[in-house]
């Protein structure tokens, strides 16, 4: 009888271990394509944005990676929500700042202050549509 219990017991033990690993790998399979959508929506943010210009698939690469850092770092450290439309004003003034900065630690990137609060409403109309959350 105690046996099967230990069996049983091990059982679990092992699906917890399973369940741990698929959320792990589903997470970063999940930012990977919050990346790809990043860059796509960058694309049509530069390309449609007068003041917002990204030249390169590796600079597009880059400012994704860059905005998407920023993005986090705003959110743990101040705790507020830096999507355009996420926290009203705040958020809206944030993803501006936040695509501003980016200019800085991405190669071929410009962005005017004009275009980055343009950048801004197109981030949020673009994170409107599409169902995952772009920043």
């Amino acid at each position: 009888m105690a046996h099967q219990g230990h069996a049983v017991h091990t059982h679990y033990a092992g699906a917890n271990q399973n369940e741990s690993e698929t959320q792990t790998s589903f997470s970063f399979g999940r930012w990977l394509g919050k990346l790809a959508v990043m860059v796509i929506v960058l694309f049509l943010v530069s390309f449609f944005t007068p003041g917002f210009s990204i030249v390169g698939l590796w600079s597009f690469l880059i400012a994704a990676i860059v905005i998407s850092l920023l993005d986090y770092l705003v959110e743990s450290v101040m705790k507020i929500d830096a999507s355009p439309f996420g926290k009203g004003l705040k958020g809206f003034l944030l993803t501006a700042v936040i695509l501003y900065a980016a200019q800085f630690a991405v190669p071929n990137m410009n962005v005017t202050i004009l275009g980055a609060v343009l950048g801004a409403v197109a981030i949020g109309i673009l994170d409107a549509l599409i169902p995952t959350r772009v920043m």
